[in-house]
């Protein structure tokens, strides 16, 4: 019975409980230490992605497609044919176009043609009026000798120092030379009508040449944009990428701003990180990332923060929520930052995809 005490007392003084625990209260201690430590330095979140440019294949005009030209996940470069629209309407549009053109620039021709003529018309007009008013200047110089004539005569036939006749005939002189002027006046008052007249003419006729300009502008125009829209019917990769799952074929009929599938430029790759709004308080621009990728866990890729988003995430959600609706619950907000690598000589950067989980830690320092 005294021995059996003895050994239950040498059990309670045994110190290995004792250590056991003394080891765990000092490695939590450390943990704890080393992990705010770590906190003051350090920040990090395993909400973030991989971000790359992703560049719609948008058709601009509809029609039906007649040929397809990639397959799933094939890279294309920059200005590669990736389908191919039934272009026979288009022709069209364009020949039509450039019939009214040239119908258009035969007009114009056709009006210039005709000021030209109504140029020389005035021309010869204005010519014909000096020749008029030439033959006026004679004709009075006619009718003032006939006058004189007359006058004479007219005083001599009263002393009867000539005869009937002679006076007669510078009677009959001097009206011929008064006709005569008269003739020639309404002949320069009819040149001056149609030179007028044609005057206006080609007045008429310039406006004729400046419409006629202006609807060739408009059908060069038209003529244009047909013929932009004929080169629509081949619709071209926007950059280098890969293309995502092609899910259209021929025959099918698209619309003009109808998403038909994707092009991802891989030549450039970021991350998207999603901080805490009570972590962003010592972020700063330019600090050094550490990113880890869950596809790639060994390896460490060196990045630094870019940029922070203008708003939080929720702010450019589709139905973003309304705190003054009465139903506010206060919830932490999340804020995207831009995070970009920096080690050019990296290449698993480029097997990286967008959309990839990836955990990030910045560096406060």
């Amino acid at each position: 019975m005294e021995t059996t005490t003895n050994e239950t007392k040498g059990k309670k003084r045994s110190p290995v409980f004792i250590i056991i625990l003394l080891v765990l209260i000092a490695g939590g201690a450390w943990f704890g230490i080393s992990k705010y430590i770590h906190s003051q330095h350090h920040e990090d979140t395993d909400d973030a992605q991989v971000s790359a440019d992703i560049n719609p294949v948008i058709p601009r005009v509809a029609g039906y497609i007649t040929e397809v030209k990639v397959k799933d996940n094939q890279f294309v470069k920059q200005g590669d044919t990736l389908l191919v629209l039934d272009n026979r309407d288009f022709v069209i549009k364009v020949e039509q176009a450039e019939a009214a053109l040239a119908l258009a620039q035969t007009n114009l021709s056709g009006a210039r043609a005709i000021t030209q003529a109504a140029k020389a018309n005035i021309a010869t007009s204005a010519a014909s009026i000096g020749t008029v008013d030439a033959q006026i200047e004679a004709a009075k110089v006619t009718l003032w000798r006939a006058q004189q004539d007359y006058e004479r005569y007219n005083n001599l036939i009263k002393d009867h120092s000539i005869t009937q006749q002679q006076y007669e005939q510078a009677l009959a002189a001097r009206q011929s030379a008064e006709r005569q002027l008269g003739i020639l006046q309404e002949q320069k008052k009819q040149a001056s009508q149609q030179t007028h007249a044609v005057s206006v003419q080609s007045d008429a006729t310039a406006t004729q040449i400046a419409s006629a300009e202006a609807t060739i502008r408009q059908k060069q125009v038209e003529l244009d944009a047909a013929r932009l829209n004929l080169s629509y019917t081949v619709v071209t990769a926007a950059q280098d990428g890969k293309v995502s799952k092609v899910p259209v074929h021929p025959g099918q009929y698209v619309q003009p701003g109808q998403a038909l599938f994707s092009i991802v430029h891989s030549n450039e790759v970021w991350v998207t990180a999603n901080f805490k709004e009570t972590q962003i308080n010592k972020m700063r621009v330019g600090q050094k990332v550490i990113i880890t990728a869950d596809a790639y866990p060994k390896h460490e890729f060196e990045a630094k923060l870019a940029s922070f988003s203008p708003a939080t995430g929720s702010t450019f959600a589709l139905l973003p929520a309304d705190n003054a609706s009465g139903n506010f619950v206060k919830v932490v907000q999340r804020l995207p930052v831009r995070i970009e690598f920096t080690d050019a000589k990296d290449s698993l950067v480029q097997q990286l995809r967008p959309g990839m989980n990836v955990i990030v830690d910045v560096h406060l320092d």
